[in-house]
């Protein structure tokens, strides 16, 4: 019987960077598979490099799906990296505590209130900030957001964790940082607006409204890695390359980026000696993952689910995907924002390309496609109305939303197909009550369009609304390949 990784048996040859001393000076928020292949790597090679009390106490939101089986190894778990060449496997050490954030948020509370810890990092996605997706500004409406307003003892929502958290820290003034992982435009200003928001309307005191203004900071981050979710082959290969037998190991590829402001107020790791880069132009890296990764990369979830493709690199092997996706970075995107001091804009296209197109990865198409409703207000809005303020028509943005629309809630009489059952979209149902009884497919865009769920500038535009049904006809009628040649036929005219 093969042996359980451990403390006891890691293989110290396999260790990334060091392990951690027990002494936390980390809290984390959001323990899945991109916490644990990106900012705790990060921070195990930065301890291996420069040292510190670094350790991380980790809280996973509401699943033990992670949490369970990383307690029951001393928290040691594997990194399979998938690379063109093959696969690797390596051992992380650096969390000291697993927990369930659900199970007892008072824990979190006490854990960012506790001087100790200088950083929380978080992981929760698009959905965890509780933000309004047409005005960005905290959901004060959702019943959630409402019940942690009430009750400060046991919040539920990330928000509410955080912000209670930081107003039991306030007694000691210890000064801290929250640092978003998450792909929101300009993070840490987001989470900044929205935590100031619920403590002004949990009628915070001034003095805690004080600290949080003087003594925490917010710095904006721009993450990247891809992480496919974890299947039993998975589980297999590390066994393999190991000799030990992992419960939750973390499949990802080899590239790895994170870019951040070097604004942390409670101090931090020697990142930097380990790979992340502090800069002051994190919001045009920002924009590069947002709009060079992220905006195509639904694009390619989306066409691959409509023409049966299970995994991003089976998308991506299609002439009429990579044919979409050139054209929507070349038309689309780029014309949006401006590009950092000396990026080498072809040289990070070719890498794009060669992510996509791993065979190893495996990343669903259906998990890409997930959240849509969220991601896709981040991804496409910016970009859209960038084309649409200058009077051009963003076609192949008009596509993603089509797609999206094809996958998710589809008009009366199409079927996406099996796959498009796999995605879990968290505004399924109330996108199906808005487009009860419309009168074809027009109607149908409409109505989704204005559930709330975009910005009025976007949702009001007759004119996207009207060039995302006509694409959405076609793709419902004649396929997704007939939809892109439509959407490249009217960009050349």
């Amino acid at each position: 019987m093969t042996e359980r990784l451990g403390r006891e048996t890691l293989p110290r040859h396999a260790l990334i960077g060091a392990s951690a001393p027990e002494r936390t000076g980390i809290v984390h928020l959001g323990l899945g598979n991109f916490h644990r292949a990106h900012a705790a790597v990060h921070t195990a090679q930065a301890m291996a490099a420069a040292g510190g009390e670094w350790g991380i106490r980790g809280f996973a939101f509401s699943s033990g799906r992670v949490a369970e089986p990383m307690r029951a190894q001393d928290n040691v778990y594997s990194i399979l990296q998938l690379t063109e060449d093959g696969v690797q496997a390596g051992v992380v050490d650096v969390h000291r505590d697993t927990a369930i954030a659900a199970q007892d948020p008072s824990a979190v509370v006490s854990a960012i209130a506790d001087p100790a810890h200088r950083v929380l990092t978080l992981t929760i996605s698009e959905l965890g900030y509780s933000r309004d997706g047409a005005t960005g500004r905290l959901a004060v409406s959702d019943p959630r957001v409402a019940a942690d307003l009430r009750q400060p003892a046991a919040p539920s929502t990330g928000v509410g964790m955080i912000a209670r958290g930081l107003e039991a820290r306030a007694a000691s003034g210890e000064p801290f940082a929250v640092a978003s992982c998450d792909n929101l435009q300009s993070n840490g200003a987001a989470t900044r607006g929205v935590v100031l928001e619920f403590l002004q309307a949990a009628d915070a005191s001034q003095d805690v409204l004080d600290y949080v203004a003087s003594a925490v900071s917010f710095p904006n981050t721009m993450v990247d890695r891809i992480v496919p979710g974890t299947t039993a082959e998975h589980s297999r290969q590390v066994a393999e390359l190991l000799g030990l037998e992992d419960a939750c190991p973390v499949p990802a590829e080899d590239f790895s980026m994170w870019v951040m402001e070097d604004d942390f107020a409670g101090g931090r790791p020697a990142w930097e000696q380990a790979g992340a880069v502090f800069s002051d132009e994190v919001d045009a890296y920002e924009m590069v993952k947002l709009r060079l990764l992220n905006g195509p990369h639904s694009l390619i979830a989306y066409l691959g689910v409509l023409s049966g493709r299970e995994t991003i690199a089976e998308s991506w092997s299609q002439d009429f995907v990579r044919t979409a996706v050139d054209a929507a970075i070349r038309n689309d995107f780029l014309p949006s924002f401006t590009l950092p001091a000396g990026f080498d804009l072809e040289a990070h296209l070719a890498l794009l390309s060669r992510r996509w197109g791993n065979p190893l990865i495996r990343h669903a198409t259906t998990q890409v496609g997930s959240d849509g409703s969220s991601k896709l207000v981040q991804r496409l809005t910016g970009a859209a109305l960038h084309s649409l303020d200058r009077g051009a028509m963003p076609h192949h943005l008009a596509l993603s939303m089509a797609a999206w629309i094809a996958c998710t809630a589809p008009p009366a009489g199409f079927a996406p197909g099996p796959l498009a059952e796999r995605i879990v979209e968290p505004a399924g149902e109330r996108l199906a009550e808005a487009v009860r009884g419309a009168a074809g497919v027009e109607d149908h865009v409409r109505r989704i369009l204005d559930a709330g769920l975009f910005p009025p500038a976007l949702a009001g535009h007759e004119g996207f609304a009207a060039r995302t049904a006509e694409l959405l006809s076609t793709l419902v009628r004649h396929g997704a390949r007939a939809a892109v040649a439509e959407a490249g036929a009217a960009r050349a005219d």
